[in-house]
């Protein structure tokens, strides 16, 4: 201990400075007059003199002379310092005057916000640059109201330091980064709150306008955190159309988190609730209500305005993770958005289980609400659809997807009673180990046309019909006449098809059952799912956009995740 106690110019070596603080002249005089070495110190050196001597056993070169960390120019400390975590520093500020005084220098401070949290503004420059990030965000939250509005409130960046920005800022709300899904009773919804500048801000995303599901995201913020004085950090509740006010943010437990606006009334239109319901039904859906002719979807929507405003002025928020990828994943999972018939766009995550995949609801409706699986992919088994002209026919597809679940039905049934009940075991054993994305041609001719399975062993034998697939060129695929689509403007080539099962429930979730279908695979980016018993269609394309902070730290974390926001609403 005093040798590294000496190494960083501390301790008793050189006299702690806190005792030196604590002790009168002459104990300090008498303390400065004692050697510089303890016992122990002196008994190393010894040995080292003895084992360097000519005569001695160990002769070698003298050891290194010792350097103080103190002795070091400021400037390289500076950079040693930046060099470390920011939660290391404030430890490090603890062990000498010298090192405290450093850590005040600002450049470290700004390096730690840079690499951490992605900070690159200039506090010395916003106002020079003539485009401060102050004037963005006020004229982002209200285009119609000028910047110069927001001018006074906002806080004095050109005395602030980095220091301030990382301590009170970026460290103490760095557990609500990331993506989290907020608790409106079946809605649900995705919430990605990111470092934004010198801002904390919390964006809503929201799907695009029905049926548009290849249009880009749309989102809107719901709160902001940011530095009005050096050391206080200020809540923003960004709801409502009268800009910023006061708001509050609690840390409930992990993953959890809770926002309370305290000004409801900037939430309040002049018109009163129609009003803010035809505004409301503008942003959400893009229309008028006279542009909705469907009485039933009339409802759904004044349903859906009536229960989310009573979550207007508190929120809780539960984490979510993005879910793990594989190589052999049929393509890359994460979030998409897919069409519901009235309900409208819905965000859905697609996720991979070893022989299924998943498509699990982050916005849900009152009949499915958010965090059930929506629909449940089998990998193994594959559904050779038929030329163009029978694929018209809902029929002939309704009966290759029974043959099918008649098919898992017995397999299933087979793998409960046991290898004794294996009749016809020695046909699907090959199926057991091939995975549907990675090897998809094998089985699947047996199903085409209407073939007995007697002769699927011979049907297995030319897999002429999937070389297209196969090869990136796609097959030709078109929906069944009688098959509703929200979206007419759906690929006409597929890769490949595999049964699955949709959940359908009535409304409030009653008598929610799993229902056969089809999960036809477009492209990368694009998938659909055939109802079979609804005779409808969803079309699901993927959510192109980055979210930090949002990668599961197991594949573990990701289940219990999934099973988390499940039983929320089951």
């Amino acid at each position: 201990m005093a040798v590294c106690a000496r190494l960083c110019g501390v301790g008793p070596s050189r006299g702690c400075r806190r005792r030196q603080q604590r002790r009168g002249p002459a104990e300090t005089a008498a303390a400065d007059s004692e050697p510089d070495t303890d016992p122990e110190e002196e008994r190393i050196e010894a040995g080292g003199a003895l084992s360097g001597a000519p005569g001695g056993r160990g002769a070698g070169p003298p050891p290194p002379p010792r350097c103080s960390l103190l002795e070091l120019p400021p400037e390289l400390l500076v950079e040693i310092f930046a060099s470390l975590p920011g939660t290391d520093l404030p430890s490090l500020a603890q062990v000498c005057t010298k090192f405290r005084r450093i850590l005040h220098t600002d450049t470290i401070w700004r390096r730690r916000c840079r690499e951490e949290y992605g900070v690159c503004e200039n506090l010395r420059k916003l106002d020079i640059t003539g485009v401060s990030c102050r004037d963005v965000y006020a004229k982002r939250i209200n285009p119609r109201v000028k910047s110069g509005r927001f001018m006074k409130i906002l806080p004095d960046y050109e005395h602030m330091e980095y220091r301030d920005v990382y301590t009170c800022l970026l460290h103490r709300y760095r557990h609500i980064l990331g993506l989290w899904q907020p608790d409106i009773g079946p809605y649900g919804g995705l919430l990605n709150v990111v470092v934004d500048g010198l801002f904390i801000i919390g964006w809503m995303y929201l799907p695009p306008h029905d049926p548009h599901v290849d249009d880009p995201m749309r989102f809107k913020p719901l709160f902001r955190v940011h530095l009005m004085e050096r050391k206080s950090a200020t809540v923003e509740c960004m709801y409502g159309h009268r800009g910023p006010h006061n708001g509050h943010i609690q840390i409930v437990k992990k993953d959890e988190f809770s926002t309370k606006c305290n000004q409801t009334d900037h939430h309040r239109m002049s018109g009163g609730r129609q009003e803010e319901f035809r505004t409301w039904l503008r942003e959400e859906w893009g229309r008028t209500l006279e542009d909705i002719f469907h009485e039933h979807m009339q409802e759904l929507i004044l349903m859906k305005f009536i229960y989310t405003s009573q979550y207007d002025n508190c929120l809780t928020y539960r984490r979510i993770y993005l879910p793990p990828s594989h190589p052999d994943d049929l393509i890359r999972p994460g979030l998409f958005k897919g069409t519901y018939g009235s309900h409208g766009l819905e965000i859905v995550m697609l996720s991979f289980h070893g022989k299924c995949a998943r498509g699990t609801k982050i916005t849900g409706d009152p009949n499915i609400p958010a965090g059930q699986q929506t629909v449940e992919i089998d990998l193994m088994h594959r559904i050779q659809l038929p030329d163009v002209e029978s694929l018209r026919n809902f029929n002939e597809l309704s009966r290759i997807v029974l043959e099918v679940r008649e098919q898992v039905r017995q397999e299933q049934q087979q793998q409960e009673n046991g290898p004794e009940d294996g009749e016809g075991r020695g046909q699907q054993s090959p199926r057991e180990p091939q995975r549907g994305p990675v090897q998809p041609s094998a089985e699947l001719p047996a199903e085409k046309g209407g073939e007995s399975r007697d002769g699927e062993a011979e049907a297995a034998a030319p897999p002429a019909p999937e070389q297209p697939a196969q090869s990136g060129q796609g097959q030709p695929f078109v929906l069944p006449v009688g098959v509703s689509s929200r979206n007419e403007d759906y690929p006409r080539t597929c890769r490949m098809c595999f049964y699955g099962t949709g959940l359908i429930a009535g409304h409030g979730f009653t008598s929610p059952e799993r229902t056969p279908g089809v999960f036809i695979l477009f492209d990368e980016d694009r998938f659909g799912f055939i109802w079979l018993e609804l005779k409808s269609f969803s079309l699901y394309s993927r959510v192109q956009a980055t979210f930090q902070n949002a990668e599961a730290p197991s594949p573990q974390a990701f289940e219990e995740m999934l099973k988390n926001i499940q039983s929320l609403t089951s």
